[in-house]
């Protein structure tokens, strides 16, 4: 990946479908001023190359009931065990993300619960039996910050500044 570059045009149409990711590819290429047909093929080149990793939609937790929100850095009694842990880490839906990490912890996850009392039981009854040394959760009260990062703001390896 790092040998590929974006050009003008691919970081117009990322910049485009970023900020709205349900607008209509005809829009894009009005925008662009390219037909519709050089969208495609440029989005479809752009998910080939896997920068663009699929769309979906945001379901917000808390309007579905997840009021809590942890994140709980792991450390594993037996640190040989990482591939046996994400595992069975896939199977609990509500961890969302779970990290690799240097520092602290082993692994760093994020993960949802409906209220502090489902949080305390996916530690105990879910987390806990995996082999955990010891684990340290932090609870978000808000995210404060939530995006994508900025096209703009970034350049590939080859691409000459903007």
């Amino acid at each position: 990946m790092a040998n590929q570059k974006l050009d003008r045009l691919d970081k117009q149409i990322l910049r485009l479908i970023a900020s709205d990711a349900r607008i209509p590819f005809l829009e894009v290429a009005r925008a662009c001023n390219v037909s519709g047909a050089a969208i495609h093929q440029r989005i479809q080149r752009l998910t080939n190359m896997g920068v663009l990793k699929g769309s979906q939609f945001i379901i917000d937790p808390e309007k579905i009931g997840y009021e809590t929100c942890a994140y709980i850095g792991l450390n594993l009694k037996n640190p040989e065990s990482f591939d046996r842990v994400v595992e069975e880490l896939k199977k609990i839906p509500e961890v969302v993300e779970c990290h690799y990490t240097t520092g602290n912890f082993d692994m760093f996850i994020k993960l949802y619960a409906t209220n502090n009392h489902h949080l305390l039981n996916i530690i105990h009854d879910r987390l806990q039996p995996l082999g955990l040394a010891r684990s340290e959760t932090l609870i978000s009260f808000h995210s404060a910050i939530n995006r994508q990062l900025p096209v703009a703001d970034f350049v590939m390896s080859g691409d000459e500044e903007e």
